[in-house]
C-alpha cells in the first residue's frame, strides 16, 4: 500500500476515534434542559403598572393597598378555606416579619405566564416557573435557574472558586437551603447538580415549580389576587 495512503487511513482513524470520544462524552454529560423565561404580560400596561405599584406598596409596608388587592374569595390551599380571613390567618400581614414580605415580591420580580388548570380559571401568574414547566418532567427535585449567567461555586461561600457559570437552564437540586460558610453571613445557598457535578448557586437565583405561585385576574376594579399558595397545598 503507498505510504500516502496510509498516511490518510491513519489520520482519517484518528479522527473517527477523537469523534467516539465526544460522543461518549457527550452522553455521559448531558446538558441541562433550557428553560428560557416567556412574560406573556410584557405588554400590557394595566399589568405592568400595577405590578409596579403592588411592589412598590410591599417595599413600603402599605398594608392598605397590599390587602385592598386581595380578592374577596382568595385561594390559599386547596385543603384550605377561601377567603381574606384564611388569608389573613396564613400569612399575618400585620407582623413585620410576615413572610407575605418576601414571598409576594420574590414572585412578582421574575416573569409571568397564563396559567389555568381543574381548580383555577385561567390567570396571570407569577413567576413563569410552573405555568410554562415542561410536562414531561417531574418538578419535585429541579429547580429554574431565573437569571442569565448564575455563578456555580465550589462551596456554599462567596469566596468559593466558581466552577462554572449557567444561565435559564433546569437543574437537579439536591438541597434546596445550605447555610453559607461564613457564620456571620445570611447568604442561602442551593446545591445543585450538573454534569454530574456538585455545587452551589445563591438561593435569589434558582426557583422551584412548586414554589408559592401569585395568581391574578382583572375586572371592572382592576387587578385582584386571586391565589397565592404553593403547588404542594
Amino acid at each position: 500500500m503507498p505510504a500516502p495512503l496510509i498516511k490518510n487511513l491513519l489520520i482519517l482513524a484518528g479522527c473517527a476515534a477523537l469523534l467516539a470520544l465526544s460522543l461518549k462524552a457527550g452522553a455521559a454529560t448531558p446538558a441541562e434542559p433550557v428553560f428560557v423565561p416567556r412574560d406573556e404580560a410584557a405588554g400590557d400596561v394595566s399589568w405592568i403598572r400595577f405590578r409596579d405599584r403592588l411592589l412598590t406598596a410591599i417595599q413600603q409596608r402599605d398594608r392598605k393597598f397590599v390587602l385592598g388587592i386581595v380578592d374577596r374569595n382568595v385561594r390559599n390551599g386547596l385543603e384550605q378555606p377561601r377567603g381574606i380571613d384564611e388569608f389573613n390567618r396564613q400569612w399575618e400581614p400585620d407582623a413585620d416579619n410576615s413572610p407575605l414580605w418576601r414571598e409576594l415580591p420574590r414572585a412578582l420580580q421574575l416573569a409571568a405566564a397564563w396559567y389555568r388548570h381543574d381548580h383555577m380559571p385561567r390567570s396571570l401568574c407569577a413567576p413563569y416557573v410552573l405555568p410554562q414547566w415542561p410536562k414531561d418532567l417531574d418538578p419535585h427535585g429541579y429547580g429554574a435557574i431565573t437569571i442569565k449567567q448564575a455563578e456555580v461555586r465550589s462551596g456554599p461561600s462567596g469566596s468559593a472558586v466558581v466552577q462554572r457559570t449557567l444561565g435559564h437552564v433546569i437543574v437537579r437540586v439536591a438541597d434546596w437551603e445550605v447555610d453559607d460558610k461564613e457564620p456571620d453571613s445570611k447568604q442561602k445557598w442551593v446545591r445543585i447538580r450538573a454534569q454530574d457535578r456538585d455545587g452551589y448557586i445563591p438561593e435569589e437565583h434558582i426557583r422551584s415549580p412548586v414554589e408559592h405561585l401569585a395568581c391574578f385576574r382583572k375586572s371592572e376594579n382592576g387587578w385582584r389576587l386571586t391565589s397565592f399558595l404553593a403547588a404542594g397545598e
